[in-house]
């Protein structure tokens, strides 16, 4: 038996999480990747195999105003309250959460949450 890599993991449970969540037009899937360095966020109709709309901690907008590590909570608050902001203005207000993987801690929650209170229900 061998062992998994930490990746490996991550992405065998997004592979089980990912049975059960699909967006659709009425609710789309807020998915969110996280790397070491930044966090990114889509929202996505899958019966369409569309983007709705994004946000990372590389955008324009945000990058300039971020004043701390693009890897840290607040980096992640802040583009959980973009996509928000992104999504209302395109009429949605029901999504989905698909934490990619990962564990609902830390940055994801940090994201998740800052979404919820701009304005998402999921």
């Amino acid at each position: 038996m061998t062992k998994l890599s930490r990746k490996q993991q991550t992405q065998k449970r997004h592979k089980r999480l990912r049975r059960h969540l699909s967006g659709t037009e009425a609710r789309p899937r807020l998915a969110v990747f996280r790397s070491n360095n930044h966090i990114y966020a889509q929202i996505i109709d899958d019966d369409a195999q569309n983007t709705i709309c994004a946000a990372s901690t590389l955008d324009k907008e945000l990058k300039a105003s971020l004043k701390v590590n693009a890897g840290s909570c607040d980096a992640s608050t802040a583009v959980g309250e973009l996509v928000a902001k992104k999504a209302l203005s395109k009429g949605i207000k029901q999504v989905i959460f698909d934490r990619g993987g990962n564990i609902y801690h830390g940055r994801v929650k940090a994201l998740a949450e800052a979404a919820r209170v701009a304005g998402l229900n999921f």
